[in-house]
């Protein structure tokens, strides 16, 4: 059992471990899904937003942008987190207004494969500009630019569907993060990453305050580059291995985009599988070798079902990707990035459900000291004008 954590050289071999090399459960998983083009996608809800709500969440954005553009003192820098308090009252009441049918669409996963598919957001390439060369391209974005509309648009669904949040340590605490590939970072286990395959994990796994559900909106995927999608509701565990993988064993580390510098934070093990079924899983994180025969052996039998139940789905621009972060793990294939602008473009949102528990032993965990950002916690969800 780990007193503390790795040293720096040790943290980088674990980044790593998810191009397969010296990670059994890794290679187990997804070991038949390396090229960008497939689309296995069958059993995921599919979900269309009507076009008088489609528009209505883009024309709401865009009055919010207008609307920003215009105060005193207004910058990109003020604005680059979407955390300032009078844009998140622009965005309440905006949220407030939408028709009831956005709510609906981005209501949690009903399905055993907890995701679930929104097509149908406006998004025109030509108005995007290039792909940002990585996230602080992307902050650097104006309030009158059409990236900056997009932020707003998944702000608002976002908002429609719980609290978002965002992460002190990780892009600077923005609430809606860019997912792009960025030079230098080809083989990192990060949404940065491109070359080497993202294993299948839970988002920030390593943390007890993880999102409920995860919102991925695809702005440009010119190449097909496949998300993948496994639930843990689906795969069938033997006794012994779901028994082992309930236990305490092994901590889960925080990945590349929170840094390194943890050595001084607790360690604390944790259950891959949660006394309601769910799931912490990032084999990319964890330090398997310092598990025991039992429990390395239970985690390789999760991994080979991870890769049975295993779907794919290409985002098209302007679909959304629903995720509940508490029984899926997702990943993405392997893709060869050009950074000529074109290159694959999507936003993230974490969102938190107040209303859904998680396992009181978790509250105990410090998280390795990483904090939220949670300008929307203190205030009750809008409701839309028809449950009026």
């Amino acid at each position: 059992m780990w007193a503390g954590l790795p040293s720096r050289t040790e943290l980088t071999t674990l980044r790593h471990l998810g191009s397969g090399e010296g990670n059994t459960s890794v290679n187990n998983v997804l070991r038949e899904r390396h090229t960008a083009s497939g689309d296995d996608a069958g059993g995921l809800e599919r979900r269309d937003l009507p076009d008088a709500a489609a528009h209505a969440v883009h024309d709401t954005a865009e009055e919010i942008a207008a609307t920003i553009e215009s105060m005193p003192r207004s910058s990109a820098r003020r604005f680059s987190t979407l955390t300032d308090p009078e844009l998140i009252e622009l965005v309440e009441a905006g949220c407030a207004r939408l028709p009831h049918e956005v709510a609906t669409a981005v209501r949690p996963p009903a399905t055993a494969c907890g995701a679930a598919v929104v097509s149908r957001i406006p998004v025109t390439d030509a108005e995007l500009g290039p792909t940002p060369r990585d996230w602080r391209a992307a902050a650097r974005r104006t309030p009158r630019s059409a990236a900056f509309r997009h932020e707003l648009a998944m702000l608002l669904l976002a908002r429609c569907a719980g609290q978002p949040f965002g992460w002190l340590g990780q892009q600077d605490g923005r609430l809606v993060n860019t997912i792009v590939p960025a030079p230098g970072h080809e083989d990192e286990q990060s949404g940065a990453g491109s070359t080497t395959l993202l294993a299948p994990h839970t988002e920030d796994a390593f943390h007890p305050a993880r999102a409920h559900l995860l919102l991925l909106g695809c702005l440009r995927n010119p190449d097909r580059v496949a998300t993948t999608i496994s639930s843990v509701r689906e795969v069938r565990l033997s006794p012994v291995a779901d028994r082992r993988l309930r236990t305490r064993v092994l901590p889960i580390l925080p990945d590349v985009s929170y840094g390194n510098d943890f050595h001084r934070q607790p360690c604390p093990p944790v259950a891959t599988v949660g006394p309601a079924g769910t799931l912490r899983y990032d084999p990319a994180y964890t330090p398997l070798d310092d598990g025991d025969a039992e429990f390395r052996s239970a985690y390789t039998e999760l991994g080979a079902e991870l890769e049975r139940v295993c779907r794919t789905a290409i985002l098209r621009p302007g679909q959304l990707l629903l995720l509940d972060n508490d029984v899926v793990v997702h990943g993405r294939v392997p893709f060869t990035p050009r950074y000529d602008g074109t290159d694959r473009w999507l936003l993230r949102v974490n969102i938190a459900l107040p209303q859904r528990n998680r396992d009181p032993a978790e509250r105990s965990e410090t998280g390795y000291g990483q904090r939220t950002v949670t300008p929307f916690a203190h205030t009750p969800r809008p409701t839309p004008p028809s449950y009026r």
